[in-house]
Order: C-alpha cells, then structure tokens, then sequence
C-alpha cells in the first residue's frame, strides 16, 4: 500500500508540472518563482481545508458541513472584529479555532453516539451551520470597511518573502503530517479505514477515534473561516458556498480512497495544488469556466478509477497470500 500511494503522489507530482510547462507554452511567465509562491498562497486555504478532510475520509466518513462551518466562523469572527477591533489577531484565530472545534464535536457526537451515517449528519448540519450564519447575521454583510486594518493585513504581512496566509499553510502541513506518521492517533485512523472490526480487536475506539477526526476539521473548518475572511474580506451567508465539492475533489485527486484506510498528506496537498493551478491559470489562457469545471470533473473520474483499480490490486495480493498460506 505504502509503495503505491509514493508511485500515486509522484506521478501527480509529475502532472502537475506537466500541466504548468503547457501552460508557460502560453503564458510564459506562469512558471516563475514568484508566480508559483502567488499560486501556493492562493491554494493554501484549501490545502488547509484539504487536510481536515482528509482524516475524515480516512476513517470512512465524510464532512460536507466545512464550508459552512467556515462559512459561520468567520461570521463570528468578522463580528467580533468590527464591535471590538482592538481584541488580538490571535485571539481572534483561538475563537475560530474554538467555534470550529464546537462544530467539528457535534458532527463528532451525533456520527459517534447516535450512530449515524456521517454523510446524513453533515449533510443536515450543512444546512444547519448556514442557516445559523444568517440568523447570527441578520443576514447582514461584514464588509472591508468594517474590519480592523490589522484583521486584513495579518496574512498578508511577508516572512522571508512568503506571506503569512502561506506560512501557516505550510504550518499545518508540516503537524498533520507529524501526527498522521508519529502519533497513535494517526495509526489509529489509517487501521480503523482499512478494517473497523479489525481495529475493534487491536484495542482501537473506533467511536471516540471519528469523534476526534470531525473535532480536527472542524476546528481546521474554523481556521480556514478566519482566514478566508481576512484575505477577501467580506463576511456574508453565501461565502464559501458549495466550496465543500472542491475540498473533497482535492481529496480524491490526491488519492484519498473514500473507501477509506489510503491517503497520505502529500497527496491531499498535490490534489488541492493541482486545483489551484487549474483555477489560476486557465482564466489567465482564456479558457472557459466552463472548461474548468469539465477538466476538474475529469481529473476527479480519473482519480476515482486509479483509486479503485489500486484498492483492487491490494485485494488480489492479499488474496495470493492467504491462498499460499
């Protein structure tokens, strides 16, 4: 399993930087250095969202409630700027992070206790989360005129020449790949995607263990409310809305199975980068949104045919086995 997920990220590796070559044959200056750290902060959010989504799948379950959930959250936050703009950016951030963590825990308890399908439960908490953004709105725009200096330009300051929003990304990256490969936790989601029974046996909380991974996006569902608002700084009902598609596109690309058990950082991270690209320079080659959404669409296919074609090889390799034993 291990080996085909480094051929799987490699060969992605390898398509995305075919995919920026054929694009510098028409824009030629789409492959220089500061282009490419402009498009890595442009993807960063979903890279971040990518991630959260990522341990949900990995155990089996799904998330369709982040991008409401970043959508309620930075309303929160917006809010709490513009009545008192001298409280801390990070508090602030502790805030979205706390709201986000509140969300992920319900999605968690009712999937957890109440045994439902999480894809039923995200579902309605979709609906929910959204609708509770409009009602702590009043359906009321937070605009930029509203927001403190510092809310806006805190992920826009520069470190070493990469802005903050990127740095943060990289941040996350860098403890999600930490805790999926070093941690206890890590090695419990991968064992309860790959055999929930299995895992049961060995001593694993499968409950308590997808508690935890709805807790971790929802409070990267959080992050990613702060930060989407800052950096396009309007808060309204309709933000991010249907953006939860594009999170688990980037997943799928990256090769996390939806089966669950098959995934790894990189590949969630190549996934959204590989979005990223599409959606920074097609628009800039005038090729259609349209097109856009049809090479996305296609790209996921793809994905989900490599994914199933690799799942099955497994299984024909452990079948072997048992029939030599």
């Amino acid at each position: 399993m291990k080996n085909f997920l480094k051929y799987r990220e490699i060969w992605l590796l390898a398509g995305i930087v075919v995919l920026i070559g054929l694009i510098s044959t028409r824009f030629p200056g789409f492959a220089d250095p500061a282009n490419l750290r402009q498009v890595f902060n442009d993807t960063s959010i979903l890279m971040i969202l990518a991630l959260g989504q990522m341990v949900v799948i990995l155990t089996r379950s799904i998330d369709l409630s982040m991008a409401s959930n970043l959508c309620f959250t930075g309303m929160v936050v917006a809010m709490l700027n513009a009545a008192h703009p001298a409280i801390p950016i990070p508090v602030l951030i502790m805030i979205a992070l706390a709201v986000g963590l509140v969300l992920g825990a319900i999605n968690g308890f009712l999937v957890w206790r109440l045994n439902i399908p999480s894809i039923v439960v995200t579902l309605g908490t979709l609906t929910i989360y959204r609708g509770a953004t409009f009602v702590v709105s009043g359906g009321a725009w937070v605009n930029a005129d509203q927001m403190s200096p510092d809310f806006i330009n805190f992920q826009r300051a520069a470190f070493l020449g990469i802005p903050v929003l990127s740095w943060i990304a990289i941040i996350v990256i860098g403890l999600f790949f930490l805790v999926m490969t070093r941690t206890q936790i890590g090695r419990s989601i991968y064992a309860i995607g790959v055999n929930p029974t299995a895992s049961v046996y060995a001593g694993i909380d499968v409950g308590r263990t997808k508690f935890i991974v709805f807790c971790i996006s929802g409070m990267i569902g959080g992050l990613a409310g702060y930060l989407w608002i800052s950096r396009y700084v309007i808060a309204s009902v309709e933000v991010a809305n249907g953006y939860e598609l594009n999170i688990i596109a980037a997943c799928v690309i990256g090769g996390i199975s939806i089966a669950g058990g098959i995934g790894s950082v990189g590949g969630a991270v190549l996934g959204a980068l590989f979005l990223g690209i599409i959606s920074n320079a097609l628009p800039v080659i005038n090729i259609s949104p349209f097109w856009q959404m049809a090479i996305s669409g296609s790209a996921i296919i793809l994905a989900v045919v490599l994914n199933a074609r690799g799942e099955r090889r497994q299984g024909r390799i452990i079948l072997r086995k048992a029939e030599a034993a």
